[in-house]
């Protein structure tokens, strides 16, 4: 699939899902996940999904050090309202990587791998989304700072053509360009940097 070459330069994960297990959908509950299967939840790569993505890697990291993140296991609290700008696109992609869910979400086996009830929007008066783990009530929020990692002054110049549909083929291709490169920028140069990505761990 022709997605871009740094794409394949963003550093996965691997999960454990006991339910996967369980049903015999993945040796040992173990699923690695990358970027692109992000791209492929949201049909599209922007710094929103750069960002979501982020988050959720480093706060599932934050959470279990050098323990395999268990997924199921994770509440995830959205601190704006579904509706609210992009919290939506933002839970999409941690939902992808904690299996935390609304009310449409697995409502279990007997009691158990539930996934129901995992997700919440308009949580606290906090930034960001708070990641929890159900098993010892560990936090963290994540808060993204997308404004440290600046857009080409020239997408704005294109932005105008592109939407009204005025644009040629080259300038067409010259946004897709810069507007990737930005979500370079936010993933490859600044993926651990405090400054655009922030993780506060304590005890819920």
């Amino acid at each position: 699939m022709p997605f871009p070459d740094f794409f394949a330069r963003i550093p996965g994960i691997t999960l454990r899902d006991p339910l996967a297990e369980l049903l015999g959908a993945a040796e040992g509950g173990l699923i690695d996940y990358r970027f692109t299967d992000a791209v492929k939840l949201a049909g599209h790569a922007c710094p929103t999904v750069a960002g979501a993505w982020l988050m959720t890697v480093r706060g599932l990291r934050a959470l279990y050090g050098s323990e395999i993140p268990e997924r199921g296991n994770i509440a995830v609290a959205m601190h704006e309202r579904m509706d609210s700008g992009v919290a939506g696109v933002i839970a999409s992609v941690a939902t992808l990587l904690t299996g935390a869910a609304g009310d449409g979400g697995f409502k279990g086996l007997g009691g158990q791998h539930i996934r129901r009830g995992l997700l919440q929007f308009g949580v606290g008066s906090g930034a960001g989304m708070t990641l929890t783990r159900v098993d010892t009530k560990a936090a963290v929020n994540c808060i993204f700072r997308p404004n440290f990692v600046v857009a080409d002054p020239r997408l704005g110049d294109l932005l105008p053509a592109v939407i009204h549909g005025s644009a040629s083929a080259a300038e067409i291709r010259l946004f897709g360009q810069l507007w990737q490169d930005r979500v370079r920028r936010i993933l490859i140069d600044h993926g651990d940097d405090p400054a655009v990505i922030e993780t506060r761990l304590y005890q819920a």
